[in-house]
């Protein structure tokens, strides 16, 4: 699958991967910064999200074989990769699979086990919207707002609607909600039982409950024994947007 993407900067690949309901376009500011510091960063739409096409086949093995492909369509030489929550599963399912393609592995706020299921909310906000109904935002907001409170997660799941038509007459969602939903659950596996040497860095916001020391360093020390835990202050889940600063100076001091 020729998957969307950005590109900014020169120097070794770094390749981004966004979470669930994300798109390359969160990692904008971030990524301009190491395109700065001598890295060629591509910020990638996953299948079923962004620009990227949408499909029925919506699992970490196909978006790790998504990786494989557009790394080798684009003769990426050494890549680093980093990927946030959903991202980071992908990330590391592709260093798994593929041991010895990665330069190094960063990891945010995701644990390698297999997590309860904790999206069932947001999901029903979402297709509760119904575009057939409303053609302005504020409009898809107040459904929203039944059913989520937190401002922010609001915020971040409204960049997702854009004009299906030219004509500005139906709006719809970028990521593929029905697949999303029937697949729900695959967001939510652990990763294989399976071994990569690759340098890893673990990165966990203090406040998120993610990476749990009793139970996930043991999965984290099986799988990825090179690895680093490091913990960003006042942070939770979304640590790369609570703490930009903190976030850029633990990946840009692992990478250089």
């Amino acid at each position: 699958m020729q998957l969307a993407y950005r590109k900014y900067g020169e120097g070794q690949p770094l390749l981004i991967l966004h979470g669930l309901f994300g798109q390359s376009g969160n990692w904008n500011t971030l990524a301009k910064r190491f395109g700065e510091n001598g890295f060629e960063v591509y910020t990638i739409d996953q299948r079923n999200h962004g620009l990227s096409p949408h499909s029925d086949i919506w699992n970490y093995e196909a978006m790790a074989d998504d990786i494989k492909e557009f790394i080798n369509e684009h003769n990426l030489e050494n890549p680093i990769l980093l990927g946030h929550s959903m991202g980071g599963k992908t990330a590391m399912f592709f260093a798994l699979k593929y041991d010895g393609a990665l330069d190094k592995l960063i990891v945010a706020d995701m644990s390698p086990r297999a997590y309860e299921p904790h999206h069932d909310i947001v999901l029903d906000a979402l297709n509760a919207v119904d575009f057939s109904k409303m053609n302005t935002r504020k409009e898809a907001e107040a459904v929203l707002s039944e059913y989520i409170t937190d401002f922010g997660t609001k915020q971040f799941l409204l960049k997702n609607i854009y004009w299906e038509d030219t004509a500005g007459s139906k709006m719809n969602w970028r990521f593929n909600l029905p697949i999303i939903t029937k697949n729900s659950n695959e967001t939510l596996v652990a990763v294989p039982e399976r071994t990569s040497n690759v340098n890893t860095l673990f990165l966990r916001g203090e406040k998120s409950n993610y990476i749990n020391e009793a139970v996930d360093i043991p999965e984290i020390k099986e799988r990825f024994p090179n690895y680093k835990l490091q913990t960003i202050a006042n942070a939770g889940h979304w640590l790369h947007a609570e703490q930009p600063e903190a976030f850029y100076q633990a990946v840009i001091d692992f990478i250089k």
